[in-house]
């Protein structure tokens, strides 16, 4: 009888673990998206709307232009995938890049834009996008995709360590690291080229 109850108790607890590791693997993966209501602007004050863009796979980074490690070596990371998707000929056409900053307070457009200036975008259609909103909305963005953030109060943001990949449909597929340690270039590369055939 006590065997029969650690087997069940067993089975239960794995089945537990289990539906735990669906749930955040797949199904709230599944759940992220843009936003449809939220307006940004790009880094040269262009309006931009998550509910006009055009289906492309997209890859998604949030960081802030103070950051001192994680967020400008994964732009960095960026530009060499970029590189890799240019020589594809997808860049622009198929795959578009999306950068937010989750400080939009000190992230001013003129500093945003200098950002991306030194990874080598110089407008906003080049397919990589620099976008900065309100406090409101650009939490409502990182609250869709449960990426984290604070300001203890030194202006260097804690926060998640995570890029997201999305379909077409604007739905995340795959999510990767932040930083040349987290961050395979190789392996994005790979997983949009797959994506997008």
């Amino acid at each position: 009888m006590v065997k029969k109850l650690y087997l069940s108790l067993t089975i239960l607890f794995i089945l537990c673990v289990g539906a735990g590791a669906f749930y955040f693997t797949v199904y709230r993966q599944a759940k992220m998206e843009l936003p449809s209501d939220v307006v940004m602007e790009t880094a040269w004050g262009d309006e931009y709307r998550f509910s006009d863009m055009k289906p492309k796979v997209r890859l998604l980074e949030f960081m802030y232009t103070n950051c001192p490690d994680v967020c400008p070596n994964t732009t960095f990371q960026m530009t060499k995938l970029r590189a890799k998707l240019e020589k594809e000929h997808v860049f622009g056409k198929n795959v578009e890049f999306i950068t937010i900053t989750i400080d939009p307070k000190r992230d001013t457009p003129e500093k945003l834009q200098a950002y991306a200036k030194s990874y080598g975008v110089t407008n906003g259609n080049e397919g990589w996008l620099f976008l900065r909103g309100n406090e409101a909305d650009t939490k409502k963005v990182a609250d869709a995709f449960d990426f984290q953030y604070r300001d203890p109060g030194n202006g260097m943001l804690v926060h998640t360590t995570l890029t997201y990949l999305l379909d077409e449909n604007g739905r995340v597929i795959e999510q990767f690291g932040m930083g040349k340690e987290r961050f395979n270039v190789q392996e994005v590369y790979e997983t949009i080229m797959d994506e997008i055939k």
